[in-house]
């Protein structure tokens, strides 16, 4: 995986005892960016895009990267409320939420509990709602390659960004993360049946972003949030797959920056 060569720092906050690591970079405008049940990849050229108008901050969100585990959380809504206490402690509010997979899963979470800590909503390819068209894949039947290719849609662009099968680094990345998203998102797998009705009380301006080519989580999910949302657009990217960020970021950061305004 490639990363950037620009400034950014990094800290850590404390979270109900718990060390949550957060990279940031940038000027302007508060935005806070969640990364999918993947793990985080550090600072990313669609971070360094973003940050040349906003204030991006790259949480590993708890259980993930080098965040301490909550051993006792249980559901992604666990993971939101730790969130937004660190987003607090940081002082980051009123901030833009930009949440990717099952990030945009926490992101969504975090939005119904507390509305007026954000000025926006992005999410891209998120889980959390349950498709009526298709499924969101499980990565416990797959190898990191075969799971990570799943969301691309050109199977190039994956050995561009991992090589022909990701390095070590990468793979145990993956085997942490994915046991880490296993306990919290098991049953039902990687939605919430609650989530929906309290998604119409958020009141912040949302943009949702999906790959055209999404094989990871079905783009009936987005038209879900869509509906779902009082102030929702859905914007479908042409030749990309789930990980939009990475095979079309320039497109994704100029849908964000045009989105906050920045």
């Amino acid at each position: 995986m490639t990363t950037t060569q620009a400034t950014y720092s990094e800290c850590t906050v404390s979270v109900a005892g718990l060390s949550m690591h957060v990279v940031q970079g940038g000027n302007g405008p508060s935005a806070v960016w969640l990364h999918h049940s993947t793990g985080p990849l550090g600072w990313l050229p669609l971070h360094e895009r973003l940050a040349e108008r906003l204030h991006v901050s790259a949480p590993d969100l708890p259980g993930y990267g080098r965040s301490e585990r909550p051993v006792w959380a249980r559901h992604p809504r666990d993971i939101a409320v730790l969130l937004g206490r660190a987003i607090a402690k940081l002082e980051l509010e009123p901030t833009l939420l930009i949440g990717h997979g099952f990030g945009g899963w926490v992101a969504a979470e975090l939005a119904t509990m507390n509305p007026s800590a954000l000025r926006g909503l992005v999410l891209v390819g998120a889980a959390g709602l349950q498709p009526e068209e298709g499924e969101i894949i499980d990565p416990i039947f797959f190898t990191f390659g075969d799971y990570v290719k799943q969301g691309f849609h050109d199977e190039a662009a994956f050995e561009d960004a991992f090589g022909s099968d990701g390095s070590e680094s990468h793979r145990e990345l993956w085997d942490f993360s994915r046991e880490m998203t296993s306990r919290l998102t098991w049953k039902p797998w990687m939605f919430n049946r609650q989530l929906a009705p309290l998604l119409r009380e958020v009141d912040v301006p949302a943009l949702l972003v999906w790959g055209a080519e999404d094989r990871v989580v079905p783009l009936d999910c987005g038209r879900r949030y869509e509906a779902a949302l009082p102030d929702a657009r859905l914007v479908v990217v042409e030749g990309a797959g789930h990980l939009v960020e990475l095979e079309a970021p320039d497109r994704l950061a100029s849908l964000i920056t045009e989105f906050a305004g920045a």
